[in-house]
């Protein structure tokens, strides 16, 4: 999978861009605030649907303008691909894949992408709302039904703490949560089931990674933990342990208006020969969980769609020390994965030129 080229009009501060693509990897250097990120970000949107930078597509709009697109011209499994996003400040975002409109959910899976931002380093010692986020993202790359499940038990969980609410304001009766218990069991366990078979897959990946960045002296483990499931629950059939749990938690999830069990309050946790990362884990184990991770990741899509999928950094060359870039590089090199640097220093990469150069500033990019 590769991106051949990026057409951009009124994108954030580029009023007319056209790029094309080195198949292996691309470094675009310049300086802070230039517009280095906005690449990253184009390319980011077109597999999720979203920027990772901002929850409103209007701010993608160059500020006086009325409306703005995106354009990729992309290989997936051999097959040329072309992918439009029209922005309007009036309007709803338009979808086109190969000149066809198409739904936002339609989209996942069309190109695959991992990004790794210095947000990412603190992905193990930030809440578990980013590990969960992170995890979701990866499984719905490979799984649009998963993505469409995930989004079917967000529904369920945001109309059943409402009618918690209700409840709790005598407007409604308990009994009514009868109906909606069953289905968010049912769509909860889907979830986790999935989550656990793509987590034991990452942790086989990961700590391979780990070890080799480590020079076989640390053992990366990756485990997923179900909240509220103690040790002696983990051999129980999962639908029963969450209708019980549910059941039990009722009159407490109605004082609080919130729904206490299931998915949304899950995590992952991450050790290194036995110590918790996030707790006792130093900066330099940490940083180095987080590279093992983004470079499972990229395995355990290529295990799940036949391609590696393109791999963003953006800004996190300053952040790595010199063995750690290092690895990532020969990694990304020896596997042939096309990949956009963001960086303000050449200083960060070998000498030899590694792929196509681009220096940015001020909206302008030249070779």
């Amino acid at each position: 999978m590769f991106v051949r080229s990026l057409t951009l009009r009124n994108y954030r501060n580029y009023s007319e861009l056209h790029l094309d693509f080195d198949q292996n990897i691309n470094v675009f250097l310049g300086q802070n605030a230039q517009g280095k990120t906005n690449i990253i970000e184009a390319v980011y949107y077109a597999s999720l649907g979203r920027s990772h930078r901002t929850h409103t597509d209007t701010d993608l709009i160059f500020w006086d303008k009325p409306a703005a697109s995106v354009q990729l011209d992309f290989d997936r499994l051999g097959v040329g691909n072309h992918l439009e996003f029209q922005f309007s400040r009036e309007k709803r975002r338009r979808i086109l894949l190969n000149e066809h409109p198409i739904r936002p959910k339609e989209l996942i899976g069309s190109i695959n992408t991992v990004l790794f931002s210095p947000e990412d380093l603190f992905l193990i010692k930030g809440a578990p709302a980013g590990r969960r986020r992170f995890l979701d993202g990866e499984i719905s790359q490979a799984s649009p039904a998963y993505y469409h499940e995930l989004q079917q038990y967000t529904r369920i969980v945001t109309q059943r703490n409402t009618l918690l609410k209700r409840i709790r304001e005598r407007k409604a009766a308990p009994d009514m949560l009868d109906l909606w218990d069953p289905q968010l069991v049912d769509s909860a366990v889907k979830i986790t089931r999935k989550r656990q078979e793509a987590v034991r897959k990452l942790n086989m990946l990961a700590n391979l990674m780990q070890r080799r960045i480590s020079g076989n002296q640390e053992n990366l483990a990756i485990t997923y933990e179900i909240h509220g499931m103690e040790a002696e629950d983990m051999t129980k059939d999962l639908a029963s342990w969450y209708n019980k749990e549910l059941a039990s938690h009722r009159e407490v999830d109605i004082l609080r208006g919130s729904t206490s069990r299931g998915p949304h309050h899950d995590d992952i946790i991450l050790t290194v020969n036995g110590i918790n990362l996030r707790s006792f884990g130093s900066q330099g184990q940490q940083r180095t969980g987080v590279l093992s991770l983004k470079l499972s990741e990229l395995e355990f899509l290529r295990s799940e769609t036949g391609e590696y999928p393109i791999l963003l950094l953006d800004d996190v060359m300053s952040e790595l020390d010199v063995n750690r870039r290092h690895q990532l590089m020969e990694f990304i090199r020896r596997e042939r994965i096309q990949t956009m640097i963001t960086a303000t220093d050449a200083a960060y990469f070998p000498q030899e030129r590694i792929g196509t150069y681009f220096h940015v500033k001020a909206g302008q990019i030249t070779r």
